[in-house]
């Protein structure tokens, strides 16, 4: 049975960092807490920055967030929603409260230290060992001294207090912390706007009456059409109902498909990818060539797929109308993790003109009133809100040394990160958390627990040359997969990326009970429970 949701304990957290610890690991988000539970035999060390657990979930969110998946299919394999069976997405609070509940039930916060961010990692290791044949030099990920030492600056104190540790995991997440910011030319930019510039990071920063106040009865525009920028005008055009109330203008850049819900044609949408017949479809890191051969000759199933799925969306929802029909296919932004479910009531606010869309390419630029599209037209704006996304990566660049700092990215401009968790070039050290699936928190648990079979010498990692290659490979089926490849995700093959882990691990592969369930029925997170 899995452990289910209980009332708040008593919550006493790390205070000190005892010498017999030999991981630390840097994030108190989702991958961080299923890191600490996994690796808890290392009696690790969780430096988390802020003064709560839970990461983008308690940080970055709108008043309006929610998940965007069921319940159901974002839970540890060992700790239930107590009311899973609740059809509504949770709310971000919800979300939180799970986590917190989750570091209760498995006594978590006695190895997290809140209010401690990492400003400074140092490599002790003497030359780049993960420039070696083996990974780390020997292979080993714990070789019985340390490697890193990791600085770290406490609430309160300007003094950077230094830790020595044999391996680090990095989870610091994507999302959040350091904007991703448009440049323009010089005079082009918010510097000539007469009015405000936010980014949506920012925004989160606020409390539902300032967000109200700041929007209602301004003109603003939302540059951004992705989830973050949905739920953000939505937000907008809610505040401005009524006398006085501005339509509230998206500035649309690269279109992306929503979903109003996971059925399609009365079709449950798991039969189109999350079954291991469905995912057969697709291209797989290193399949061989017959197999190549076969998913070249099952193009035009896959292509009919997403036109079903396409067709549905197109009659479903008014995209023609306000010219949001994407030109890729459907299934380029699922393969691509950019799949946003639409908020309720999204385009009945679109209907009463308070939400209005204009498209615009990367030549947009500010004017002294607001904005200037491509083909010179201005849109007046009072406020405009960057919804461009975060620089994840900078977060690693910002604390990482050299020669390791410049590895964070490859010529993909990808993270090579095998089986989405080891660098080959970067020893003693993983990133959990930098994958994106259907559920990240699956994603996560699932690469915590191999991890955990790694240090615990389960299994040995093969050669740097053989990792690069699998990570190479990797990069290659997404690129050929859809054009937005370098987001790393791995939806259109995550049962394939999960057999991998088990069969490293030396567990089943095949988790389910019976060959039609092996091929029909979906896989989730709870057929991963530990054996």
């Amino acid at each position: 049975m899995a452990a289910q949701q209980q009332q708040p304990k008593a919550r006493s957290t790390r205070q000190a960092v005892p010498a017999t610890s030999r991981v630390a690991i840097i994030g108190g988000g989702i991958s961080g807490l299923a890191a600490a539970k996994q690796l808890a035999a290392h009696d690790p060390v969780v430096f988390e920055a802020t003064p709560f657990v839970g990461g983008v979930w308690k940080h970055c969110v709108y008043r309006s967030t929610r998940l965007q998946t069921p319940r159901p299919d974002y839970e540890f394999s060992d700790y239930s929603w107590r009311n899973r069976d609740d059809p509504t997405f949770p709310t971000h609070a919800e979300i939180v409260d799970y986590l917190e509940g989750y570091a209760d039930t498995f006594g978590l916060w006695r190895y997290i230290m809140l209010g401690a961010k990492v400003v400074d990692v140092k490599f002790l290791g003497g030359r780049a060992a993960g420039f070696t044949e083996l990974w780390s030099g020997t292979g080993e990920p714990l070789q019985g001294k340390p490697v890193w030492e990791v600085g770290v600056a406490t609430a309160g104190s300007d003094a950077v207090q230094y830790y020595k540790f044999e391996f680090v995991v990095m989870c610091a997440g994507k999302y959040g912390d350091v904007p991703r910011m448009p440049v323009f030319p010089k005079g082009k930019g918010p510097e000539v706007f007469r009015g405000k510039v936010m980014h949506s990071l920012d925004y989160c920063k606020l409390s539902e009456e300032e967000t109200v106040e700041l929007m209602r009865g301004k003109k603003v525009v939302v540059v951004g059409y992705k989830k973050s920028a949905i739920d953000l005008a939505l937000e907008c055009a809610q505040a401005n109902q009524g006398e006085g109330g501005e339509a509230c203008t998206m500035l649309v850049r690269t279109l992306h498909w929503v979903v109003p819900s996971y059925s399609i044609w009365g079709l449950p949408f798991f039969l189109f990818y999350s079954t291991r017949l469905a995912q057969f479809l697709y291209e797989r890191p290193g399949q061989g060539f017959l197999r190549s051969m076969l998913c070249r000759l099952m193009t035009p199933l896959r292509a009919g797929v997403s036109k079903f799925i396409e067709s549905y969306l197109a009659w479903k929802l008014p995209l023609d109308k306000y010219g949001l029909r994407p030109d890729h296919p459907f299934v380029e932004d699922y393969a691509s993790c950019q799949m946003a479910i639409l908020p309720d009531g999204f385009f009945d606010m679109a209907d009463r003109d308070m939400i209005r869309f204009r498209r615009a390419s990367s030549r947009w630029c500010f004017s002294p009133n607001g904005v200037l599209l491509d083909d010179g037209t201005e849109v007046e704006a009072d406020l405009v809100f960057l919804a461009t996304g975060f620089e994840g990566k900078d977060k690693l660049r910002a604390v990482l040394p050299e020669p390791f700092r410049g590895l964070v990215v490859d010529r993909s401009g990808m993270m090579p990160l095998y089986r989405g968790t080891i660098h080959p070039l970067i020893p003693n050290m993983a990133f959990v958390g930098y994958v994106e699936s259907v559920s990240n928190l699956h994603t996560s648990e699932l690469r915590c627990r191999w991890l955990a079979g790694l240090l615990g010498g389960r299994f040995a990692l093969p050669s740097v040359e053989a990792m690069v290659r699998h990570v190479d490979g990797e990069a290659e089926a997404m690129r050929r997969t859809t054009r937005f490849y370098r987001r790393h995700c791995i939806s259109t093959y995550s049962i394939h990326d999960s057999d991998a882990m088990c069969a490293d691990l030396g567990t089943r592969v095949l988790r389910k009970g019976n060959w039609l369930a092996e091929l029909f029925a979906p896989y989730n997170n709870q057929d991963y429970k530990e054996e």
